[in-house]
């Protein structure tokens, strides 16, 4: 609700808002979209088990905020991990690649800026080649639509369709 207040015609309303699966560089996680355009998104990600696997490397920065649990990020070129508790907030630069685990119930904000389709071959790989999970590219697809519509009306528009 405050995010709608502060930020009008550009947060999905609730009844496009829907907590999808994603599966990507070997992790798999849950995501719930709030923004989205052709050049940053806003969504809710995590996962309740843990996973782990590879960041990917994208034409976007990407800045995780922990919500709860741990989030652990090895740095491509290094010899050591570090750990981001709740509160603190993880930059995953255009261009780098890091590995990445989450414990159990880490949940966090994600904010990407940059050219965000470029980041899409990645995040739905997974999804096509390996779980072959079409729904959720469905559900993924449609989520990222309702934003770039939304996004669209409200730039023609200037206000909540």
């Amino acid at each position: 609700v405050e995010l709608r207040r502060l930020h009008p015609g550009h947060v999905l309303p609730d009844e496009e808002l829907q907590w999808v699966f994603v599966n990507a560089g070997g992790w798999m996680g849950a995501m719930c979209l709030l923004h989205a355009s052709l050049s940053e998104y806003v969504l809710l990600f995590g996962t309740a088990l843990g996973s782990r696997g590879h960041s990917g490397r994208y034409w976007a920065e990407i800045s995780d905020t922990i919500i709860s649990g741990t989030f652990h990020q090895w740095r491509e070129g290094t010899t050591k991990s570090e750990v981001f508790y709740p509160g603190e907030t993880v930059v995953h630069g255009p261009g780098e690649a890091t590995a990445v685990e989450w414990g159990p119930n880490t949940w966090m904000v994600e904010y990407g800026r940059g050219v965000i389709p470029s980041t899409l071959a990645f995040a739905l790989a997974d999804t096509i080649f390996s779980t072959q999970d079409f729904l959720t590219l469905f559900y993924t697809l449609r989520a990222y639509a309702r934003g770039l519509r939304l996004e669209f009306t409200t730039y023609l528009f200037g206000q909540d369709p």
